[in-house]
């Protein structure tokens, strides 16, 4: 029986084998020496030397995954697959890392999930309204995009990222009932408008231009808002996210701490280089989550300085694990 057992577990291993090609890091210029099976599901040619595809890819009627990640493609290197009719059933495509300088034509790929265009040169994301309406996941980030557009369509989305890129104005979101992750770090971007995403978990803004925290409200099943290295200056607009365990407003101008008293499941609060000069009042102003916090983060701050720092904030959350960079349990 054991002999049976392993045997079979030596075919599924054999079988997994046959359906996934990992050639990350082989440093390789062309496929012309590598066996591509027929059978493929997953073909990862990640960090390779490659510029343009090989049109065995074409015939891999059963492939579901394709990364191209870290090579050397550029718009003309992919366009082959916008006709490769063989593979339309890909599910996940990852071009991340490359020289593309638009968005490439994946209109074929009707049952696409996953779609990765970050860290390119990518200056419009004109070309998305092609995209299939499947997608789950999409990633932008690190390319000289100016404006949020043809994005209406894609009613299934969870994950936006568009991170690092040019964008002043928080737009064309409100068909986006789904999304749960938006991820706009590094951006030029002065206010917030989120258009009503009340089903959104996470929701990043760092190093924006913000100077006010208003436009969160009616995001109430919002867990985690990363606001740091902003011009804020006013805790505001909090006090109806109710499942929030993670704020970070650290790299501010905020001089008092507000508007999250009400809070019952904040578990890490990161104040840290803001301009908070005293404590007092903090058991009122953080009561609804004196319990459950176990990480605060205000140092550099004028009252960090002060000898009773850490004694006051340990008396006002008795289950602290961490303050600052301080862990103790």
């Amino acid at each position: 029986m054991e002999e049976d057992m392993e045997n079979g577990r030596g075919e599924e291993e054999g079988d997994l084998s046959c359906c996934c090609l990992d050639l990350t890091s082989f440093q390789l210029h062309d496929l012309v020496d590598v066996e591509i099976p027929e059978a493929l599901v997953e073909l990862d040619l990640t960090a390779n030397r490659l510029s343009k595809l090989d049109p065995r890819i074409s015939h891999l009627s059963q492939l579901r995954k394709l990364s191209l990640r870290q090579n050397l493609f550029n718009d003309e290197g992919v366009d082959p697959i916008s006709r490769w009719d063989s593979i339309s059933g890909l599910q996940e495509l990852v071009l991340r890392d490359n020289k593309l300088s638009k968005i490439p034509d994946v209109s074929i790929f009707k049952s696409l999930l996953v779609f990765d265009v970050s860290f390119n040169e990518v200056s419009s994301l004109s070309g998305l309204s092609k995209v299939s309406n499947t997608l789950k996941e999409l990633y932008v980030s690190k390319n000289e995009v100016t404006k949020m557009e043809e994005l209406e369509h894609l009613h299934a989305l969870q994950i936006l990222e568009l991170g690092s890129n040019k964008l002043r104005v928080m737009a064309n979101l409100e068909a986006l009932s789904n999304l749960q992750e938006l991820w706009l770090g590094r951006n030029r971007i002065r206010t917030v408008n989120l258009c009503g995403l009340k089903c959104i978990k996470k929701i990043s803004l760092q190093s924006n231009r913000l100077t006010s925290m208003a436009g969160f409200q009616e995001c109430v099943a919002l867990e985690e808002l990363y606001l740091s290295h902003n011009g804020i200056t006013k805790m505001e607009g909090l006090s109806t996210l109710v499942n929030l365990r993670v704020l970070d407003i650290s790299t501010n101008k905020v001089t008092s701490i507000n508007d999250i008293n009400n809070l019952t499941r904040l578990e890490d609060l990161w104040l840290n280089d803001n301009q908070i000069a005293s404590l007092e009042g903090i058991d009122l102003a953080v009561s609804g989550s004196r319990e459950k916090l176990t990480t605060i983060y205000l140092e550099r701050n004028p009252y960090a300085s002060s000898q009773d720092y850490s004694s006051t904030l340990k008396q006002v959350f008795p289950n602290l694990q961490q303050i600052d960079s301080d862990i103790f349990m």
